[in-house]
């Protein structure tokens, strides 16, 4: 198949199936040099993007929501066209009708859109109450067929953060299909799907299911079509340049977040695509380096501007209003080029041309063979803005190939032909509290899971511990299994993902991934458990509530196998026990090392632990060393993370790592060759992820005393970057207690 809009392409097997790998792989130019190309921000986008900056201002004036339409239930199409400044914007396209205005989306649930609401100061439409007391909603679902166990894990926090009362999220669409093939082609090849099930196969449950999805999809790339003209523009037919590939791109992932309020929604990875369209357009003299620049900058205040409506209870585990627009830059491919084009630096320029943003979350998949000019860019943008992460492309592209991404913050899949079921976290300090009182949780005062009689004792000893807690976890994960599956099963039935599904293969592969949280603080339990004594204290009722810890232990971040392979041994088991319990629609557990902002959280829940830390207090983020208990600089706290198996925890395992400016050297040249050089030595470990800080500890104080004088300050967390100000005063101070480190 030939198309006009195609012209000056290579030719590939992409013109006779729906396969934008093979179109990049064809005509990308993989580009090796420094930044120095790179253009500054024009005039126009200066003025537009001071437009966005007094928007922030006022939403922050406003406690941190601007505008709330109470009335519209948000869909595609359903709002009037919207705009910042419509004669000055390349790329349009908004998620209601005025910037920053967010939309009510109850097809997640009623409660947390009513509550969202009043929170802010609105009420929820009598209207929207009215219909949707006709519609059952995914938490409707979801609570009807959960057993008491399943409350009472979820009420105790053994297990908490399901996406039971919010859209899941972490669904990646590839948005890049709608500009290469246009949307005609996309509804054709669904309806031929469509077809070819009826006449193929059997109409089993799954089949029936799988029928009634595709005509969703079909429904909604329609929508889609609609939404786009709503604007002036038609995306029946491929981008015929590079501005209509980024806005079709755009239209794409604008229907995605329009349609879904869901807990991630990630952009996948288009930059190298994009670069295709720009190139061809520079070479017939259409775009010029400054134009270029020009569209990319568009592309990312639209993205930047992009709101979902929360609650204070999601915002407590979600700190900072992210959406997680993950974008994976770089990266090598199969044949022994990087992925690196003149587009990914354009996508890094952002950060200078618009100022630092969380958003998009800007994910560099890093490489030992990547270019070095590229290397050395994305370490001083590291050094300035404090805005990128990183993960180890040499570890995941043996299973996912060279065109994957990364799903909210750290979970790579394939474009177009996986997806995944977000699942959370559970507990494990908690879990390991709740072995050892036999069956119940002191901070709950929850009877749950088998029940017998508190361990005996008057020092724990790491054999009977070990014995116990393994039998806990072997119960718990069975229980997490199964509600994720009453989870999902609810969701695909009441919030099903239609424009996303849609621009995947119909042949999906489907990962469910499951998450631990506290994993630095049962290492150094079990560690203190074993190489000190530790005495349990009860209270009146005869149960565990505190421990008397004598002696010192080695400590997890210390390079240290006696503690580390604690951690390392426990994902095992917590993913092996996974495993025995099959998943919803033959789904691939997963697991990760992750907590958001939500650390915080889990220690107010959590009773004291037998590592010496005490009750309330917050745990490390993510696979984190605990607080200021690294002793022995920078690289034996990344060694201990390191020892971590991703083959154990294919989810991610979530690193955040801060360090002073003067740390890493005296001058710019020498700060960038030394992070590097970290960075470098890091992933050859087989590590898999990491954030970057290089800031003193100084800024947040000041920040957190003055937050209106540091309005765009931003923060790697746990997987992701936040607005500093945006996050709780105990959010804050939690990342200020962080460990610095002030040494390599």
């Amino acid at each position: 198949m030939y198309h006009l809009n195609w012209d000056g392409f290579n030719n590939g097997v992409w013109q006779d199936e729906i396969n934008v790998r093979d179109f990049i792989q064809k005509n990308y130019k993989e580009y090796t040099g420094d930044h120095s190309f790179l253009a500054k921000a024009t005039d126009r986008t200066s003025n537009l993007m001071d437009k966005v900056q007094d928007l922030f201002r006022q939403e922050r004036a406003k406690g941190g929501v601007l505008d709330i339409d109470t009335e519209t239930v948000s869909s595609l199409a359903v709002f009037k066209p919207g705009y910042i400044d419509k004669d000055n914007e390349l790329i349009v396209g908004m998620q209601t009708d005025s910037p920053l205005k967010r939309s009510v989306n109850p097809f997640g649930g009623m409660r947390m859109v009513r509550q969202a609401c009043a929170a802010y100061g609105y009420e929820l439409s009598e209207k929207v109450e009215t219909t949707f007391k006709f519609r059952t909603t995914h938490n409707d679902g979801v609570f009807r067929a959960y057993t008491d166990e399943m409350r009472a894990a979820r009420k105790c926090h053994v297990i908490t953060g399901l996406p039971d009362a919010y859209g899941r999220g972490r669904i990646i669409g590839d948005y890049r299909r709608v500009a290469l093939y246009g949307v005609d082609r996309l509804i054709k090849g669904k309806k031929a799907d469509k077809n070819n099930l009826g006449l193929n196969s059997d109409f089993t449950v799954d089949n029936t299911r799988l029928a009634e999805e595709l005509f969703q999809q079909i429904s909604f790339l329609e929508k889609m079509k609609e939404m786009a003209k709503n604007y002036g523009y038609d995306i029946s037919e491929p981008a015929k340049n590079a501005h209509e590939a980024i806005q079709w791109t755009y239209f794409a992932y604008l229907a995605a977040i329009k349609e879904q309020n869901g807990a991630a929604m990630s952009l996948g990875r288009v930059s190298t695509f994009f670069d295709i369209y720009i190139e061809r357009d520079i070479a017939k003299g259409i775009l010029t380096e400054e134009t270029a620049q020009e569209l990319m900058d568009d592309f990312v205040i639209k993205l930047r501007i992009a709101r979902h409506l929360r609650t204070p209870e999601y915002n407590e585990l979600f700190g900072g209003d992210p959406m997680w627009i993950t974008e994976a830059l770089g990266g090598m491919g199969e044949d022994g080029r990087s992925l690196v084009t003149k587009s990914t630096f354009r996508m890094l320029n952002t950060l200078y041309t618009l100022g630092s943003s969380p958003e998009p979350n800007l994910t560099v998949l890093w490489s030992t063979q990547l270019p070095q000019g590229f290397k050395d860019f994305c370490s001083k943008v590291s050094i300035d803005t404090d805005s990128i992460q990183y993960e180890n492309d040499d570890i995941m592209r043996p299973t996912y190939g060279d065109d994957y991404a990364i799903a909210c913050c750290v979970s790579a899949m394939k474009l177009g032909k996986q997806m995944q079921f977000f699942g959370a976290r559970c507990n494990l300090p908690k879990l390991l509290l709740i072995a050892l009182n036999g069956g119940y949780d002191i901070s709950s005062d929850i009877h749950i899971g088998p029940q017998m009689g508190v361990i005996e004792g008057d020092t724990l000893d790491i054999d009977n511990v070990l014995e116990r807690f393994g039998r806990y976890i072997s119960w718990l994960m069975k229980l997490y299994v199964k509600t994720m599956n009453v989870i999902h099963y609810m969701h695909d039935k009441y919030c099903y993902e239609k424009i996303q599904m849609a621009l995947h293969d119909t042949d999906v592969e489907r990962f469910m991934a499951f998450g631990v949280a506290g994993l630095s603080v049962i290492a150094d339990s079990l560690s203190a458990i074993k190489y000190a004594k530790v005495r349990p204290i009860k209270n009146a009722t005869g149960f565990i509530e505190d421990f008397e810890v004598e002696g010192q232990f080695p400590k997890f971040g210390n390079d240290d196998d006696r503690v580390d392979l604690f951690a390392k041994d426990i994902t095992h088991k917590v993913i092996t026990e996974l495993r025995k319990t099959p998943a919803y629609r033959d789904a691939i557990h997963t697991l990760s090392v992750l907590t958001i902002t939500s650390n915080v959280m889990y220690g107010k829940n959590t009773a004291a632990t037998p590592d010496g830390r005490k009750a309330g207090e917050p745990f490390a983020p993510g696979a984190n060393p605990m607080h200021n208990r690294e002793e022995n600089g920078a690289l034996a706290s990344l060694n201990s993370v390191a020892k971590l198996s991703y083959d154990d925890c294919r989810d991610g395992i979530s690193n955040t790592f801060s360090i002073t400016p003067k740390t890493l050297g005296a001058t710019d040249e020498e700060r960038i060759y030394n992070l590097v050089s970290i960075l470098d030595g890091y992933f050859a470990k087989k590590a898999h992820h990491i954030n970057i800080n290089v800031m003193n500890r100084e800024t947040l104080i000041k920040a957190y005393e003055d937050p209106e004088a540091y309005p765009n300050l931003t923060i790697r967390v746990s997987g992701y970057a936040v607005n500093f100000h945006k996050l709780s005063k105990a959010q804050q101070q939690e990342v200020i207690s962080r460990t610095f480190h002030e040494t390599i």
